[in-house]
């Protein structure tokens, strides 16, 4: 595959999924000098950080759904099984992204308290209850949220 770029606009500005296409082959064929380096580390740099980006806002939509399942009693019975469904979808999500990189364990462990505000903000706006019906403190360690048969009481 041979790319002709103009010179006002780069390939990479004007058709990304055909940049990515012509990065690999040309990293295939070890076309090093041929390979647009700068926006290729960017891209690089920028792989781990939407994994962190989706690794809090799983853990915040997993601690909604828990924080809901636990004070939410006017639904409780009638949404207990979507609720479930979803705690199990977010916890399978977020232990595949951390089996597949186990050094962001430490950064979910340095995040656990701000995604739990959030989470809680999340559940009180989704429930309409007040903010304060929701403990200040996390409900149980991280450990406990991401066991797939943990459930609040």
């Amino acid at each position: 595959m041979v790319v002709e770029l103009t010179e006002s606009k780069t390939l990479y500005d004007t058709d990304y999924n055909l940049w990515v296409l012509d990065m690999a082959a040309k990293l295939k064929r070890q076309e090093f000098s041929a390979l647009d380096l700068e926006n290729l580390i960017e891209e690089i740099e920028d792989l781990g950080r939407r994994d962190k980006r989706k690794l809090e806002s799983l853990l915040m939509k997993l601690i909604e759904h828990l924080l809901i399942l636990q004070y939410w009693q006017a639904e409780k019975y009638r949404n207990r099984g979507h609720w479930e469904r979803e705690i199990f979808n977010y916890r399978k999500q977020i232990n595949r992204l951390l089996a597949d990189s186990p050094s962001l364990n430490n950064y979910l462990d340095n995040k656990f308290h701000s995604c739990y505000l959030d989470g809680k903000k999340m559940a009180s706006k989704h429930s309409q209850l007040p903010l304060s019906t929701f403990p200040e403190a996390p409900i149980t360690t991280l450990e406990d949220l991401l066991d797939e048969d943990w459930l609040p009481e």
